[in-house]
C-alpha cells in the first residue's frame, strides 16, 4: 500500500508527515511519499522542517527536493491524505476517478481541523505542527492496522 501526503509546496507539512510515517510504520508493504500542489521548482525542505525532523527522528531531509503532484503520482497511490480541506477538494474535483481514496488526514482518522501551514513561522510553530502530525499519524497507523487486521 502506498500512501501520499499532500500539502501546498511540499517543503513543510507533507515532508514532515512522510518522515514520521515511514519512521514509525511497522506494517510490511506500507510506505508513504509526499508531494505538493504548487511546488517551486528545485525548492528544498524548509530549514525549520529539516531541523524538527532531525531533532525528533534523526533523519536528515535537508537536501530533499520538493515533488510536484502529478496525475501519475495520484494514480500510483492507494490512499491520498491532504493537510487541508481546501487541498482535498481541489484533488477530488481534478481527480474524480480517485475521489474515494482522497481524504484530509484529520477526516480519515475521525479528527477535525486542518493542519496549519507553519511556512514562514518560527521554530516553535514548526514544533507544534510536528507534534500535531505525530499524534495524527499514530492514530493513522492504528487505524491502518485495524483495517488490515494486523
Amino acid at each position: 500500500m502506498k500512501i501520499l501526503f499532500v500539502c501546498t509546496g511540499n517543503t513543510c507539512r507533507s515532508p514532515i508527515a512522510e518522515a514520521i510515517f515511514n519512521k514509525k510504520c511497522q506494517i510490511e508493504g506500507v510506505e508513504a511519499i509526499s508531494a505538493g500542489i504548487s511546488v517551486v521548482p528545485y525548492s528544498v525542505t524548509s530549514k525549520n522542517s529539516s531541523y524538527i525532523v532531525f531533532k525528533n527522528l534523526d533523519i536528515d531531509i535537508s537536501k530533499r527536493v520538493s515533488v510536484q503532484l502529478t496525475k501519475e503520482t495520484i494514480n500510483s497511490c492507494d490512499l491520498i491524505l491532504t493537510m487541508t480541506q481546501y487541498i482535498r477538494n481541489i484533488l477530488k474535483n481534478n481527480f474524480s476517478e480517485k475521489a474515494e481514496c482522497i481524504y484530509t488526514l484529520s477526516d480519515f482518522i475521525g479528527a477535525e481541523g486542518d493542519i496549519i501551514d507553519p511556512y514562514g513561522g518560527d521554530i516553535f510553530l514548526y514544533g507544534e505542527t510536528y507534534k500535531e502530525l505525530e499524534k495524527k499519524i499514530e492514530l493513522l497507523l492504528t487505524k491502518l492496522k485495524e483495517d488490515m487486521s494486523i
